[in-house]
């Protein structure tokens, strides 16, 4: 019998992906410079050129040590490299045994949280936030509990966030710079969600742990993003490759367990991260993107071409009156609808052939996210439609 559960997920409609099919027809259909498809976070940003020199470089290697299964939690080495490469950054004494190689950061997150979830736990996540963490959670069994960011800031509600634990609270998700909004947590907002994390641990009796979601840490003008794990040490660290190094269909990534934490409470929580690996069948990931990875754990992104994007949108958004968040990280607009339903807002976009995504799925009501790591020409041919929906609401 089907699983009513998954069959409902797998034919439930994601706005995100629902867009990017749509624009993908669109395209087919009357030429990809007519589409303006601010959809997905598909870095358009090539490679770095380290990337294909080491991908020539390993495919020297004999096929079968190549191509050769791993072990379940990575290759010794890259796990070696990647734990180095967080001392480096961080000064933490990392240590190989705590990283756990993955495909990509979804792997990441939902083993992470099939590590320290029990069914029947909450997990606190900050809104807006990615959609999919409502899905993963629920998949544990256990319960997602929104908390609204502060606005216009989007920093975190440390004092709300704190009010919504409650003894089921096995864990926080936070994920800085933020998707959608582009917000960078500051050193004194984590310092607050830190103080509060351990004094309510102490009150329900429990550890709980917060998971850093950080694929965008690389992508910011200017903000520090600080090191999560050095301010609350009870962190698992999710990361992927797929933005810093423009690899997103190639999914890999790692979870980092803390060793700021005590030394066996690590490798407890790393052992639970590795059963949940196993379980939930995320084990080995691809092993040629693992040894890139270690290549180019360094590898600086190319962050210009993100901001000049960024640049050219805001200032024509600027001039045309909308309202929007400036982003401090990653490479997405958060932009107020010009009418309360965001999704009626999107459907009167795509008239335009404006594919922008609707704010409800993000946990958040009147505004759309728009990703901007497209091609710079491609935002450019798109203002004339930007400002003509803004006519059409301005002639109501």
């Amino acid at each position: 019998m089907v699983n009513e559960r998954m069959y409902g997920l797998g034919n439930e409609p994601s706005a995100i992906r629902e867009l990017f099919a749509y624009g993908l027809q669109r395209k087919a259909e009357i030429g990809e410079d007519k589409v303006f498809d601010y959809s997905i976070g598909n870095p358009s940003i090539p490679a770095p050129q380290k990337v294909a020199d080491t991908i020539a470089e390993l495919m020297k290697l004999p096929p079968v040590e190549l191509h050769a299964y791993s072990p379940a939690a990575g290759i010794p080495a890259v796990r070696q490299a990647i734990a180095d490469s967080i001392a480096r950054r961080t000064g933490i004494d990392a240590k190989a045994a705590h990283v756990y190689m993955t495909v990509g950061a979804a792997a990441s997150i939902t083993i992470s949280l099939g590590a320290i979830t029990n069914p029947g736990d909450e997990v606190v996540v900050p809104t807006p936030y990615f959609p999919e963490y409502k899905v993963w959670i629920e998949t544990m069994g256990c319960s997602i509990v929104e908390v609204p960011a502060q606005v216009p800031s989007f920093q975190l509600d440390v004092e709300a966030m704190g009010a919504a634990i409650s003894e089921k609270t096995a864990a926080v998700i936070i994920n800085s710079p933020n998707n959608p909004v582009g917000a960078v947590y500051t050193r004194e907002n984590l310092e607050a969600l830190a103080a509060m994390l351990e004094a309510k641990s102490a009150e329900v009796g429990h550890p709980i742990y917060l998971i850093s979601d950080e694929p965008y840490r690389e992508i910011t003008y200017g903000a520090d993003v600080p090191c999560v794990p050095a301010i609350y040490p009870r962190t698992l660290v999710c990361y992927s490759y797929s933005k810093a190094l423009s690899l997103p269909g190639e999914r890999v990534g790692y979870v980092y367990v803390s060793d700021t934490m005590d030394a066996d409470e690590a490798d407890r929580v790393f052992f639970a991260v590795a059963g949940a690996g196993r379980a939930h069948g995320f084990v080995c990931a691809p092993v040629l993107f693992q040894r890139v990875a270690a290549a180019c754990v360094d590898e600086p992104s190319d962050v210009e071409a993100y901001a000049t994007n960024r640049r050219i949108l805001t200032e024509a958004l600027d001039e045309m009156g909308y309202e929007y968040v400036q982003p401090d990280g990653a490479f997405y607009l958060w932009v107020r609808a010009l009418e309360p339903d965001a999704q009626a807002f999107s459907d009167r976009a795509k008239a335009h052939e404006l594919l922008i995504v609707p704010s409800d799925s993000f946990g958040c009501l009147g505004w759309v996210r728009m990703s901007y790591c497209i091609a710079r020409e491609t935002i450019e041919n798109s203002l004339p439609a930007l400002k003509a929906l803004k006519a059409e609401y301005d002639a109501k």
